[in-house]
């Protein structure tokens, strides 16, 4: 068998043992202008506060059966006395989604809470804190972690059928899926921003790696006889 071969059957050979799925890594950009009203919030006092903004990245993992988070936020009152002012006090947290979200209709049901209520955090260790969110040591703000597990989910798709992360893949891969922070003063949500898929699977770039290798032989003449 040629060498061309050998290295070509190998790089096959790479791909259909990783399988077609792999883990997909997710991102969102948080600010206030997504919510409605989309308006700058203000102190109590009536003086302008500083715009909330944040990330979040999101992994899915290969099986599909966890997608965890890591979020940061920015002036958003974690405690409610990072600040003197009570309207930028987080209340709750949580992932938004529905077929339509983003394109006819600008708010979607919660299908997973991760700090305030609902809670669908089921392992989480500070469960019964209600919260997946640590506040800033300094400053205003916090972070937040956690894990959607397979069976976890807020409400129902239909009736008797339960929602889970399996069943809001679809949303959640298609970009109608958004995660929300919600505030006294915005308590339909103050802080959004929509997941959206930011790396290609590991199959694609094995794919591009086989080509290349593929290339790299072709390049040295590589003979199709040995």
């Amino acid at each position: 068998m040629s060498r061309l071969r050998v290295f070509t059957a190998a790089a096959v050979s790479l791909l259909v043992g990783t399988g077609a799925q792999a883990a997909i890594i997710l991102h969102a950009n948080l600010n206030d202008a997504s919510e409605n009203p989309p308006t700058v919030p203000t102190l109590t006092t009536g003086a302008p506060r500083p715009a909330s903004l944040g990330t979040a990245d999101f992994v899915l993992n290969d099986a599909r059966t966890a997608m965890s988070f890591t979020a940061t936020i920015f002036n958003v009152d974690f405690t409610g006395s990072q600040t003197s002012d009570v309207n930028d006090n987080l209340i709750a947290a949580h992932i938004h989604a529905s077929p339509t979200a983003g394109l006819t209709a600008p708010n979607a049901p919660v299908v997973w809470g991760f700090f305030g209520s609902p809670f669908n955090d089921t392992n989480s260790p500070t469960a019964a804190l209600l919260s997946d969110c640590t506040p800033f040591s300094t400053g205003v703000g916090g972070t937040c972690a956690g894990t959607w597990d397979l069976n976890e989910g807020n409400g129902v798709v239909s009736p008797g059928v339960p929602v889970t992360l399996t069943n809001q893949l679809s949303n959640i891969l298609s970009g109608h899926s958004y995660i929300n922070f919600h505030t006294t003063q915005f308590p339909g949500g103050e802080l959004r921003g929509f997941l959206a898929v930011s790396e290609p699977s590991s199959l694609a770039l094995l794919g591009v790696a086989a080509f290349g290798l593929f290339a790299f032989v072709s390049r040295r003449g590589v003979s199709p006889r040995s």
